[in-house]
C-alpha cells in the first residue's frame, strides 16, 4: 500500500510526488496520458513556442526600422509545429525521467472509482486496484464546448485540436475573448491569419483591469484582428468547406477554422463508493488547506476551480506535501496560507499582459481612498532600444497605509516583469519598502520603479 494516491500527473500531481519523495513519503501518480497534464502537453509550454515564432516573425517583418534588410521572409508552419512537438517531447521526458530516476510509480492508468475502506482508500482503474491512506485529486479541466459548436477537430477546434493542426488556416474566428483565445489569435495574425474575435462580454480578458483590457483591444485592432464584442454567436452552419456563424448582431461571418475558447470545465468523472465528494457546479469543494469533505482527501488545480493557473496549482500540491511532510512525518513545518490575489497572471498576447493583486476598479471598491502610479515605456529607454515602447505599468497602493495591493502590466516582456509585482505583493511591502530596492539600469523594470514612485507623484521621468 502506498502511502499517497495522487490521481492526475499535471502540474499540480507531478510536482507534489517529487517533493513528496523529497520528504521520503512514498506516493503513486495516476495519468492515463504523458505526464505533464494539459499545461506541458497541450497548454502553456506549445503554445509559448508557437509565440516565440510568431513574435519573431513579427520582428522580422519590422527589420528595416532596425537597418537591417530582410528579404522574402515566410513561414513554414509544418517545420514550426514539428519544433513545438520536440519542445514539448523534450520537456515532458524530462519529467518523465524524474520520475525513474526518484522511482515515483507512473501508472499509465484510468482511475474509475474510489473506496473508502477503514482507514485507507481502494482505487480501482481499468486495470487494477490499489490502496492508499490519502488521496489527492489532481484531475484538472478540459475545454467547455458550445452546444450548437461541437469540437471535431478539424474545424471546429479546441485549444488542444488547433496545437494540432499543420497548417495555417487563411481565415480563424475565435469565439471568446478570455486569455487562451487572445493568445491564440494574437499568435496566428502575426502569422499571417485573417483573425476574427467575437467576445459576450464589453471587454476582452474580463478578469483584467478595464484600462489593461481597453488597452490590448487596441493593440489587436491595430495589428488588423476583428473584435465582435458585446455580441454573442447563435448559430453555425457549413457552407462549401467553411464554417458561417451568425451573429446577435445580426450579421455573418465566415471562417476555415473556428476556435471555441469560450472557458473550461473541470474533470472529476470519478465514482466514489461508500462515501460522497462535495462539488458545487462540478468543482471539488476544498478549504483552506485543500482538504475535501472526506478524511484525507485533498484536491489542487483546475478542478478546485479556484484559480486555473498551472503554476497555482504546483504550489497548492507543495503546500499539501508540507501538510502531509508534518502528518506522516511529525515535521514542524510552518503552514503557509495560500492568498490567490498575490498569484499572477500572465497572458502571451503581442503586447503582453502580467497582473498580480487588485484592478483598480477592485481596489477602489474594497479600499474606498487609493493611490494609483503609472508609467509609459515610451519613456524607458530599454523599451525605446528594443523599439517596443506600447504599454504602461500600473501599480495600485491603499491610500492609507501605502501598502502596494495590485500591478498590471502591459508591454514587453510583462509576464517577466510582473515576478517582481507578485513579490511585493507577497511579502506586503509598502511604497517606503520599495525605495530601499535599486533597480539596474537600462531595464524594462524601472518603469516598475517608476510606477511605484508615480504613487507619490515622484517619478522622475513623468511630468
Amino acid at each position: 500500500m502506498s502511502k499517497v494516491a495522487i490521481i492526475g500527473g499535471g502540474p499540480g500531481g507531478y510536482v507534489t510526488a517529487i517533493r513528496l519523495q523529497q520528504f521520503g513519503i512514498e506516493s503513486m501518480v495516476f495519468e492515463k496520458e504523458r505526464l505533464g497534464g494539459v499545461c506541458l502537453n497541450q497548454g502553456c509550454i506549445p503554445t509559448k513556442s508557437l509565440v516565440k515564432v510568431a513574435d519573431l516573425f513579427g520582428e522580422i517583418k519590422e527589420a528595416e526600422s532596425f537597418g537591417l534588410a530582410v528579404n522574402d521572409a515566410s513561414v513554414n508552419y509544418r517545420q514550426v509545429w514539428e519544433r513545438k512537438n520536440k519542445i514539448v517531447d523534450q520537456l515532458v521526458s524530462g519529467v518523465e525521467f524524474m520520475f525513474q530516476k526518484r522511482k515515483i510509480p507512473n501508472l499509465k492508468e484510468t482511475v474509475l472509482s474510489i473506496r473508502r475502506a477503514d482507514e485507507k482508500y481502494i482505487i480501482s482503474t481499468d486495470k487494477n486496484a490499489y490502496e492508499a491512506e490519502y488521496v489527492i485529486l489532481a484531475t484538472g479541466s478540459q475545454s467547455k464546448e458550445i452546444p450548437f459548436l461541437k469540437f471535431d477537430g478539424k474545424k471546429i477546434l479546441s485549444s488542444t485540436d488547433i496545437l494540432n493542426m499543420q497548417d495555417l488556416p487563411q481565415k480563424l474566428v475565435v469565439i471568446g475573448g478570455g486569455v487562451i483565445g487572445c493568445e491564440f489569435a494574437s499568435i496566428y495574425n502575426q502569422l499571417g491569419v485573417e483573425v476574427e474575435i467575437v467576445e459576450f462580454l464589453p471587454n476582452l480578458i474580463a478578469q483584467e483591469d478595464a484600462e489593461i483590457s481597453k488597452r490590448l483591444a487596441m493593440a489587436l485592432k491595430k495589428a488588423g484582428i476583428k473584435l465582435h464584442l458585446k455580441t454573442a454567436v447563435e448559430s453555425a452552419a457549413e457552407n462549401d468547406g467553411r464554417i458561417v456563424l451568425q451573429l446577435s448582431d445580426k450579421t455573418q461571418i465566415e471562417a476555415d477554422k473556428v476556435l471555441v475558447s469560450v472557458g473550461r470545465a473541470p474533470v472529476c468523472d470519478i465514482r466514489f463508493e461508500n462515501c460522497e465528494l462535495t462539488t458545487e457546479k462540478g468543482f471539488v469543494v476544498i478549504d483552506e488547506q485543500f482538504r475535501t469533505n472526506l478524511p484525507k482527501v485533498f484536491a489542487i488545480g483546475d478542478v478546485t476551480g479556484k484559480l486555473m493557473l498551472a503554476h497555482t496549482a504546483s504550489k497548492q500540491g507543495l503546500i499539501v506535501a508540507d501538510i502531509l511532510n508534518n502528518e506522516m512525518n511529525h515535521a514542524d513545518e510552518e503552514i503557509m496560507e495560500l492568498d490567490y490575489k498575490t498569484i499572477p497572471a500572465c497572458t502571451f498576447t503581442n503586447p503582453e499582459i502580467g497582473s498580480v493583486g487588485l484592478s483598480e476598479e477592485k481596489a477602489q471598491e474594497k479600499y474606498g481612498e487609493i493611490l494609483v502610479g503609472k508609467f509609459p515605456f515610451s519613456a524607458n529607454g530599454k523599451a525605446l532600444g528594443m523599439g517596443n515602447t506600447f504599454g504602461f505599468v500600473k501599480t495600485i497602493a491603499e491610500a492609507a497605509s501605502h501598502r502596494l495591493v495590485g500591478m498590471h502590466i502591459i508591454g514587453p516582456q510583462a509576464t517577466e516583469l510582473i515576478a517582481q509585482g507578485g513579490i511585493l505583493l507577497g511579502t506586503r511591502a509598502t511604497i517606503d519598502d520599495v525605495k530601499k530596492v535599486i533597480f539596474a539600469h537600462p531595464t524594462l523594470s524601472e518603469a516598475v520603479m517608476e510606477s511605484i514612485e508615480d504613487l507619490e507623484k515622484l517619478a522622475v521621468h513623468k511630468l
